[in-house]
């Protein structure tokens, strides 16, 4: 298996900044934590940088409904949410 199939969801200011509020991602398995996931979104350019390439300190992460850290680690099958209520 190349890839792991999570879910990603997206609450507060992100919904409008990103135009989505979940999707499905199909991760290369060299991604295995949220700092690498963050990282492989930022690629994605434009809001995208703005959001993961340097995060606002405020952004809130959970895995499983979980709270998160960076070097929280992932897998296929996660559920991984991003919220953020202000970008400032």
């Amino acid at each position: 298996m190349s890839s792991q199939q999570i879910s990603l969801l997206y609450f507060g200011h992100l919904v409008e900044m990103l135009g989505r509020e979940s999707e499905f991602l199909f991760l290369p398995l060299t991604v295995k934590d949220i700092q690498g996931l963050m990282n492989h979104l930022a690629r994605r350019g434009e809001h995208w940088l703005t959001v993961f390439g340097n995060p606002p300190r405020n952004l809130k992460i959970t895995v499983n409904k979980q709270f998160a850290a960076a070097d929280t680690p992932i897998k296929g099958g996660d559920e991984i949410a991003f919220v953020a209520f202000s970008m400032a």
